[in-house]
């Protein structure tokens, strides 16, 4: 349930509070050590292992270091991502990040909701005010845009909607379909690291500006704003 604006402030922040010290907390103690290429490379026949004899358990532990990690706007989302790859193979990875990431987005989104939102809304005029009331008619398709084409951080794009008063339930829709094509990429990256692996190599992330990969993806997100395009010239013609 959202904190009505009247409600004590720290009532408000808290979830915030609580994602912030988190991410403090991981970083102070280190764990920021164990999201490496080096970590993943030197470790790999162990966690090979263990996801072979405990498969459901494998699953379930990366899933939801998977959503903390998107929770607590850690950087660490690519290689968590090529690390499915590796661990549980292109589609099952797909299925776990898409489903983490959307999971710890919504969390970032309600704490943020929670903290700052209503109070902006109610304070909203001129610019913001508009840019709210834009946002907020088409909030599904700029959202589905943004997702496909990150032009700005994840974590940023998880907290502007709470801010511009979108619904949870567009939200984490648009999040889920809007990421599932870039990580069903780097996932298919993941699961050649096999080999880049015997060899010493690097994984090639500029993949994803590879023309066949870029255009499509490009073409999605075009094709994402056509409900707003279709609005305004249904407007215009009245």
């Amino acid at each position: 349930m959202v904190s009505s604006p009247s409600s004590p402030a720290w009532r408000r922040f808290a979830p915030l509070i609580v994602l912030v010290a988190g991410a403090i907390a991981f970083f102070a103690l280190g764990g920021h050590r164990y999201l490496t290429w080096e970590a993943l490379r030197d470790n790999r026949a162990m966690l090979q292992d263990w996801v072979a004899t405990h498969g459901v358990q494998a699953a379930l532990a990366f899933f939801v270091a998977y959503a903390l990690c998107t929770a607590l706007s850690l950087p660490f989302g690519v290689l968590l991502t090529l690390a499915g790859g590796f661990l549980f193979g292109t589609a099952l990875a797909s299925a776990l990040v898409v489903g983490s990431a959307t999971l710890g987005a919504m969390a970032v989104f309600l704490a943020a909701r929670s903290a700052v939102g209503d109070v902006l809304r109610r304070r909203a005029s001129g610019f913001l005010g508009r840019l709210e009331q834009g946002f907020r008619e088409n909030a599904f398709s700029y959202l589905l845009f943004l997702r496909l084409v990150p032009l700005f951080p994840f974590w940023l794009i998880n907290i502007v909607p709470a801010i511009l008063g979108m619904r949870l339930a567009p939200y984490a829709l648009a999040t889920l379909i809007g990421i599932l094509p870039g990580t069903i990429v780097f996932a298919a990256v993941g699961n050649g690291l096999g080999s880049l692996f015997e060899t010493g190599g690097m994984p090639d992330l500029r993949i994803v500006l590879e023309p066949q990969i870029l255009l499509p993806m490009l073409g999605l997100a075009v094709l994402s704003l056509a409900p707003v395009l279709y609005r305004r010239w249904k407007g215009n013609g009245k």
